[in-house]
């Protein structure tokens, strides 16, 4: 038989989401009949913009003619959806992005997994802390991390504590990192960062020669203008940071699978020789090695959000989350917990009793109210003793778990 990738053997028990699902189905198996609501994963709800659905049905009419008919495409995407997003997400807020820098895909989850590939196996890690599993999970499978304590923290690792005293805002390192994860808005604790915040980050970036992954996923949620929508918003960025945007959760396209990811021509690593390499270059090289880019159906709906009726009705699908956001708060809140986030973020974040674990309330919570939401154990150790709620269920889903959880928990 064939030797296993033995760092597998490296990570936790569970994928966070396929245990909550694992744990949903169990207690739906033994109490048949019961109706959740389900706010956990974050799946969104509400069906996709109409001009998106229009794009999709030209393309679809495309791809029955000869004359229009589409094979592979660009390897990162048709160039018509990349200006675009160049102009209409970047330049419009004065930021510089060319249309060579930016690459097509299948999805930020897919991106934020992959980005590591292009870097050696003895780069130092920091991951903010609790983390989106993947971006530890798939560390932990190149061989950056070793086995996990008790707690779940990975020795190889540095990580960075988000908690609500120090206001989710994590502290620089104490040591040398290569390569840095950072995600504002935050997921999972709704948290944003300041410019003055990412001010500092890019700094040290290029103080101590690192590359930050910024996982902006959620930038269309951000209300506040003093709130950066972009890293490259920061001077200096465009040297030391990659971007990651997807349209899952602004235009609904968790079903499609699309997303981009930005990495500038300043952007560089080093070989063994101390050779300067740019990192544009290794990233189109591994996405033409793996991927023949996404559907032309799915890219032509995207552009669509980039027209004026997408655009507002985008809009409206982040407005009605967002209100979603505020329902959650405001109901939690109102019922004496702590609660963080649903501002410039779709995600609720809220302290569980005393000495109750964050598996502990999420199984109690599932069984006393029948709310589904993901434990913040499950992002890391700091996520311990926190719960997090989405925003992305439809308006009944929402009051029905706020109510819920008010009198049959509070």
């Amino acid at each position: 038989m064939p030797r296993i990738n033995e760092h597998y053997q490296n990570l936790r028990a569970a994928y966070l989401f396929a245990e909550i699902r694992r744990r949903t189905q169990t207690f739906v198996e033994a109490h048949p009949g019961t109706r959740l609501v389900d706010l956990g994963v974050g799946d969104v709800t509400r069906p996709l913009p109409a001009a998106v659905v229009r794009a999709m049905h030209a393309a679809t009419d495309d791809m029955a003619r000869a004359e229009t008919f589409k094979g592979y495409g660009p390897y990162a995407g048709y160039e018509w959806l990349r200006a675009a997003i160049a102009k209409h997400d970047f330049a419009a807020r004065g930021v510089r992005v060319g249309v060579d820098e930016i690459f097509v895909s299948d999805g930020g989850k897919s991106d934020s997994a992959n980005l590591q590939e292009i870097f050696a196996e003895d780069c130092v890690v920091a991951v903010m802390d609790p983390v989106y599993p993947v971006y530890a999970d798939t560390n932990v499978v190149a061989g950056r991390s070793g086995a996990a304590d008790a707690s779940g923290r990975y020795a190889g690792m540095v990580y960075l504590p988000c908690t609500a005293e120090n206001r989710f805002q994590p502290a620089l390192p104490d040591r040398r990192v290569d390569l840095i994860y950072l995600c504002y808005p935050n997921n999972p604790t709704g948290a944003v960062a300041t410019r003055d915040a990412l001010t500092r980050w890019v700094r040290y970036a290029r103080e101590h020669d690192a590359v930050i992954f910024y996982d902006a996923a959620y930038e269309a949620y951000i209300v506040d203008e003093d709130v950066p929508h972009s890293i490259y918003e920061i001077d200096g960025a465009r040297e030391v940071a990659i971007e990651c945007r997807s349209f899952s959760k602004n235009a609904g396209f968790t079903g499609m699978r699309l997303a981009y990811t930005v990495v500038p021509k300043e952007a560089a690593g080093r070989t063994a020789a101390g050779e300067r390499v740019s990192l544009t270059t290794l990233w189109a090289r591994r996405i033409a090695m793996k991927s023949n880019g996404p559907p032309y159906v799915i890219q032509k709906a995207a552009a669509a959000i980039y027209t004026p009726a997408g655009d507002n009705e985008v809009r409206a699908l982040t407005d009605f989350y967002m209100e979603n956001a505020r329902i959650i708060h405001d109901g939690l809140a109102a019922a004496g917990l702590d609660v963080y986030g649903g501002r410039n973020a779709p995600y609720v974040w809220f302290r569980t009793p005393p000495g109750v674990s964050s598996w502990d309330f999420f199984d109690r919570m599932l069984a006393t109210a029948g709310v589904v939401g993901a434990p913040g154990s499950g992002f890391g150790p700091s996520g311990e003793g926190y719960l997090r709620l989405t925003a992305f269920g439809s308006r009944e889903q929402t009051e029905e778990a706020v109510d819920r959880i008010r009198t049959r928990l509070c």
